[in-house]
């Protein structure tokens, strides 16, 4: 700024003083006059008061009641004895509640002056003009001027005071803030925290550093800029419409949020304030603006308003029931459970500022102890002390559980917070929960199966009566003691491992040989787990056992007789062998004499007794074929089942050049077999079994076998389909059984099919037919895959 501005600025100033000064005279002639009509009215009120000091209180208070200003009798060590409702008001004080004496509401620093004043009154009989500081009851210092006389009685002898008292504190502020505008002015442009700008016109032509400082400008990058350049109101019609009525003379000064443009080309939010300076014409010559920096406050009242919102939405749809009242006992906040829970018609916003004091009485008829109900009510408001889980039983058996917190502020009682929760499905829960908890202790106790419960140090907590009677051991000689130094058990490390299962929270089953108290061998099953706390930590575990001593005796019994099965088995099978051996060694000798005498007699025989021959060699194979049977049905579950991969489509095709096929019969492979882990020898058996006997039940001039094939994730599926005679529907399942045969085919042993079962089964498979006589027959088997070539027994 250059001097030239700073005189005309400065002259500007000294002019607005005199103008002041001239102002401030013209208040003090007011207020001298005001004087002296108090001074003329404290003599009138001085008579009256003589008369009136003899009389009660209440007519003396009437005597006041045309007295405006706050007046004041003492007596002469300036203890009130008297004061009007202005007074009081003012003061704070009610000398009919408690004692009041004046110089103890006079400010430390005017107690020397008011003790002078005191003794002028004392000996001029009046004072005028007592100007001095006191605090009022609410601690608020305030400037006082007070006019005063003496009263006198008959024997005109002082015997108290009166005086009318003015607040001053405005008048004084004028006169301080005049005394010490300019240096006030220099204190706060330079030095306040807030930013300051004066405009011209809408023009900076000065700002303080806090100003600068804010928005990252110097003063002269600021000069000749406008609020408008470097800001925008949040709420631009409000700020415009008060910026016209600023022009126009309505309003002196407004705020508003402005959004600031900082050099650096952030922005902040700056809560604003303008105020007009005047001219004599009354036309804004300056513009004050103060800006407060409120970015935080912005973000945090936000941030407040969302919190708000959230507990706003919390509270009203807790699953609580809320009343908030305030120390009168108004309904400061309350939810719509609440008035769910008590059945009131109202809404929750309908019950703010609602009395509660009645309250209680009027709803008790809701509660099954009425009575009981509004004393407890009163006993808890009275004792101002936390209550919580209170339990209340309606009349339409419901409980509710309610909560009690009384709200205290430095100490100083602002109300009381109450929620309800409606706890009838929990309570009848527990109920229900504690007869159960008492059965189930019960079955506990009774069952037959021992159980025990020890903790993290094995020392057993709890036993059954089963589990007493398994181990011979009284309940007294069990519990606090280690478990597995009192149970004798014979391998201590399967315990040891099992009680760090535990501790890591896994469960499992498992079986151990123990010896009773009595020394007796025992075999228990037990199932353990770990037991855990309310807080989900491990605590202990605990065990359930099954006494398992006479299965496993017949286990093992069962162990030695499939042994002896197995051995009493492989002697069959020897025997098998050696009975199938010398079977056919005189049937062969049989065959091969009535072969050489078919030879050699051909020509002296007749038809019939070649017949004859030809039939017994028929009967010979027959039973050749049956040996050959009951020899491979015999060994087809004793063996064990050799793995290897087999390309089926080479079994079929060797079973095809192997077996006896008459000429009007074709065997198919319309798709590609696959190669499957197997026994050779028993896939061999099964498919030539099916196959054979498929190709020999065809009576059709053209006669078609196809073996099929599908697959599963885990089975193969295989067809064999023939146009064959058919098998009627009741010898379905008959024909896997031993010795069954459909038909007069004579070749047929009864024994093939019941082979095939046998095999199927050993791979975890199944095999059924379906057909229909004259049309054909499907066979129809599964084979489990096999995953790896290890023997299956």
């Amino acid at each position: 700024m250059d001097s030239k501005q700073e005189i005309i600025l400065l002259k500007k100033a000294l002019e607005r003083q005199k103008k002041a000064r001239i102002q401030a005279e013209k208040i003090l002639e007011i207020k001298s006059k005001e004087l002296y009509d108090t001074s003329f009215h404290l003599k009138q009120a001085n008579h009256k008061l003589e008369s009136l000091l003899n009389k009660k209180t209440a007519a003396l208070n009437g005597s006041f009641l045309d007295i405006i200003d706050p007046y004041v009798i003492m007596d002469l060590k300036a203890n009130v004895i008297n004061m009007n409702l202005s007074a009081k008001e003012f003061l704070g004080y009610d000398h009919t509640v408690e004692p009041v004496n004046l110089t103890q509401l006079v400010h430390k620093d005017y107690l020397d002056y008011t003790k002078e004043s005191f003794q002028i009154l004392i000996k001029a009989g009046t004072i005028k003009n007592y100007r001095a500081k006191i605090i009022l009851k609410n601690k608020e210092e305030r400037y006082v001027q007070i006019n005063s006389s003496l009263i006198y009685d008959q024997d005109r002898k002082p015997i108290a005071a009166q005086g009318i008292i003015r607040d001053i504190s405005q008048e004084t502020e004028i006169k301080h803030l005049l005394a010490e505008q300019k240096k006030q002015l220099n204190i706060i442009v330079e030095n306040s925290p807030l930013g300051i700008a004066l405009t011209v016109k809408g023009k900076i032509i000065k700002a303080n550093p806090s100003f600068c400082n804010l928005l990252g400008y110097s003063t002269n990058e600021l000069k000749n800029q406008t609020i408008k350049d470097i800001s925008e109101p949040v709420d631009s019609l409000d700020s415009t419409d008060k910026l016209v009525k600023m022009n126009d003379g309505e309003i002196d000064n407004f705020s508003c949020i402005r959004k600031y443009l900082r050099k650096d080309g952030s922005h902040l939010y700056a809560k604003t304030h303008i105020s007009a300076v005047r001219n004599n014409q009354n036309e804004v010559e300056f513009q004050v603006t103060t800006i407060e920096d409120i970015t935080k406050e912005m973000k945090a009242e936000e941030k407040l308003k969302a919190s708000e919102n959230r507990l706003s939405t919390l509270i009203l749809n807790l699953q609580t029931g809320v009343l908030l009242e305030n120390e009168d006992r108004k309904i400061s906040l309350t939810n719509q459970l609440f008035c769910d829970l008590f059945q009131i018609p109202a809404s929750p916003e309908q019950l703010i500022g609602a009395d509660c004091v009645d309250a209680a009485e009027q709803n008790k008829s809701l509660f099954k102890n009425p009575d009981s109900f509004v004393a407890r009510i009163e006993k808890i408001l009275s004792d101002q002390v936390m209550v919580v889980s209170d339990e209340l039983e309606m009349v339409d058996g419901r409980i509710l559980e309610r909560d009690y917190i009384p709200i205290f502020n430095n100490g100083e009682y602002k109300g009381h917070l109450w929620t309800y929760q409606d706890v009838t499905l929990s309570r009848n829960y527990n109920r229900t929960l504690e007869a159960q908890r008492e059965k189930y202790s019960s079955i506990i106790a009774n069952m037959n199966l021992g159980l025990i419960e020890v903790d993290n140090d094995d020392i057993i907590q709890m036993v059954n009566q089963s589990f007493c009677q398994m181990s011979a051991y009284s309940e007294q000689e069990l519990l606090g003691k280690k478990a597995k130094e009192v149970i004798n058990i014979t391998d201590n490390t399967i315990i040891n491992e099992k009680n760090q299962k535990r501790l890591e929270g896994k469960s499992d089953s498992y079986e151990i040989e123990v010896r009773d108290k009595n020394g007796s061998l025992k075999h228990w099953m037990i199932s353990g787990a770990p037991r855990y706390n309310e807080s989900g930590a491990i605590i202990g575990s605990i065990g359930i056992h099954l006494d398992i001593t006479e299965q496993k005796l017949l286990q093992l019994e069962k162990l030695e007789l499939v042994k002896e099965l197995e051995n009493s088995n492989k002697g069959l099978q020897e025997y098998a062998h050696i009975v199938s051996h010398d079977l056919k060694s005189p049937l062969r000798s049989i065959m091969a004499l009535s072969t050489w005498m078919l030879e050699d007699y051909r020509e002296v025989l007749d038809e019939a007794g070649q017949k004859n021959l030809q039939l017994m060699q028929d009967k010979i194979e027959l039973m050749d074929n049956l040996i050959s049977g009951i020899l491979e049905y015999s060994t087809a579950n004793s063996s064990n089942l050799v793995n290897s991969d087999i390309d089926l489509n080479c079994v079929v095709s060797d079973i095809i050049d192997s077996i006896y096929i008459p000429e009007h019969v074709t065997v198919a492979v319309p798709v590609k077999l696959p190669t499957v882990l197997a026994d050779k020898t028993k896939i061999h058996q099964l498919f030539q079994n099916i196959i054979g006997n498929a190709v020999v039940h065809i009576e059709k001039e053209k006669g078609l076998v196809e073996v099929l094939c599908s697959e599963t994730e885990n089975y193969w599926q295989f067809t064999i389909k023939d146009n064959g005679v058919g098998i009627p529907e009741k010898y379905h399942t008959k024909i896997f059984e031993i010795f069954q045969s459909v038909g007069t085919n004579e070749r047929s042993s009864g024994i093939g099919l019941s082979i095939v079962k046998k095999i199927v089964d050993r791979y975890n498979g199944r095999v059924w037919i379906d057909s229909q006589v004259g049309i054909g027959t499907n066979f129809h088997f599964t084979l489990q895959k096999i995953k790896n070539k290890q023997p299956v027994t």
